[in-house]
């Protein structure tokens, strides 16, 4: 260590003062200092005679006839190869050029520095071990979503089970799972505060609160005032009050997270497939299955607004970006547009910034990472159909998925952790698959 700082340190030093050292051979062996001769008639170094009385030259006069062979294929000397043209270009370079080349090769670490946004074109990123690689889920994993707060993701499936597993990236170690007797899961969610593990089924009426600090399972059986046959989808609002369940022929339950009693009630036209929170929990956007966005107050429950998603035959689902800029609207067509927020309230018929047509079968989900950089989209209809389409260039990253080798399969869910290091996609073979 002490060797270490040393040389770190005057060599520093050195460079401050602009006169470089020249470099030391890192060793010396006995071997090289012996003269030996090299059979020259050899196949490859044939060409290097110039005459027929040099069957043999020493090692030193080898490496100066390569050289001179090198230099004459090239012109000359390359710059890089020159190094006492360096070192003057090295003195006469800024500092923080300087010492980029051996400063470089003098250290193990990360190369790669943080931009202030996200390029275009190429996604740098590594496959991990799936999520959930210690207990794959019987069939379709319907939900993987990371926890607000801890390095955790918790997986849930039609084999009535809830999992959490802690996400390093190598081995992801299972925390628990639950079972849920005879309740196939439709979805699952954490509560904001992460305290919480909500989840509704794919045939019933009721829904389970599991909580995590107490460990216990907590049915609900039936909300009063909601008549449901079955209760399925549902929205947690970002500020951790609201539970929204979205019913059938249209209707909108407002739940209040603390008791689970219902608030209030909103319809719409036509029926709902899909809503979101804003980031501020303050407006609820509402996709109808006829293509048309319905805006809501939650403080009033009034509908402030409402417009048609351009080219929709029917909505399938929705998403806000978490700095409230953009809305995405996923088609049955496979189309998603992307919207700005400010026109989507103003305008009746708002134009998408962007429409993204790389989906040729049902847009089944959409989700924004949350620096809003990149806004994942997917289709549950056929394989590999995920995208992930980089902001605000409005570009697909081309190397993603992985082209001709199958990985992703049907994506059932996605969703990115929250400081956007990890990338997870649920498919129907019940793996939660991870990507860093």
């Amino acid at each position: 260590k002490g060797l270490q700082e040393e040389s770190s340190d005057s060599e520093v030093e050195n460079e401050a003062k602009g006169d470089l050292l020249p470099k030391k051979p890192a060793w010396v062996d006995e071997d090289d200092e012996a003269e030996e001769n090299v059979d020259m008639t050899h196949k490859y170094r044939k060409d290097f005679m110039k005459s027929d009385a040099e069957t043999t030259l020493t090692k030193k006069k080898l490496k100066k006839r390569l050289e001179e062979q090198f230099q004459q294929a090239m012109g000359g000397v390359p710059a890089w190869a020159d190094l006492e043209n360096r070192k003057k270009s090295k003195r006469t370079l800024s500092d923080s050029d300087s010492d980029e080349d051996d400063d470089l090769l003098c250290r193990t670490g990360n190369y790669i520095t943080s931009s202030e946004s996200l390029p275009r074109g190429i996604l740098k990123m590594s496959t991990c071990l799936p999520a959930n690689q210690e207990r794959f889920a019987n069939g379709k994993l319907v939900t993987v979503q990371f926890h607000p707060s801890a390095q955790v993701v918790m997986t849930a499936g039609h084999d009535r089970s809830v999992s959490l597993f802690q996400v390093d990236g190598i081995r992801n170690p299972k925390i628990q799972s639950i079972y849920l007797e005879s309740f196939p899961i439709y979805k699952a969610r954490f509560s904001m505060d992460g305290e919480q593990v909500i989840a509704t089924g794919t045939h019933h009426s009721m829904f389970f609160v599991y909580d995590m600090m107490a460990g216990s399972i907590i049915p609900i059986p039936k909300v009063r005032g909601v008549e449901e046959k079955f209760l399925r989808n549902f929205e947690l609002s970002p500020d951790g009050s609201f539970m929204l369940l979205i019913g059938t022929s249209g209707y909108l339950h407002l739940l209040s997270m603390k008791t689970k009693e219902l608030i209030s009630t909103m319809k719409v036209n036509g029926r709902c497939t899909a809503s979101a929170f804003t980031p501020d929990s303050s407006k609820i956007y509402s996709y109808s299955k006829e293509g048309e966005v319905f805006i809501w107050d939650v403080r009033s429950r009034k509908c402030l607004h409402k417009f048609e998603d351009e080219g929709s035959l029917e909505g399938k689902c929705i998403a806000v970006s978490k700095n409230n800029q953009y809305v995405a609207c996923g088609s049955s067509s496979g189309v998603v547009n992307l919207y700005t927020t400010d026109t989507c309230l103003k305008e009746n018929r708002p134009k998408p910034v962007k429409a993204i047509m790389n989906l040729v079968t049902s847009a089944t989900c959409v989700t924004f990472n949350p620096t809003t950089e990149i806004l994942a989209v997917a289709s549950r209809d056929t394989d590999e159909a995920v995208k992930l389409v980089h902001l605000p260039s409005y570009t697909v990253f081309s190397n993603f998925p992985v082209f001709r080798r199958k990985q992703i399969y049907l994506t059932q869910s996605m969703d990115f952790s929250p400081r956007s290091g990890y990338f997870s996609v649920a498919n129907n073979k019940g793996k939660a698959l991870l990507f860093r």
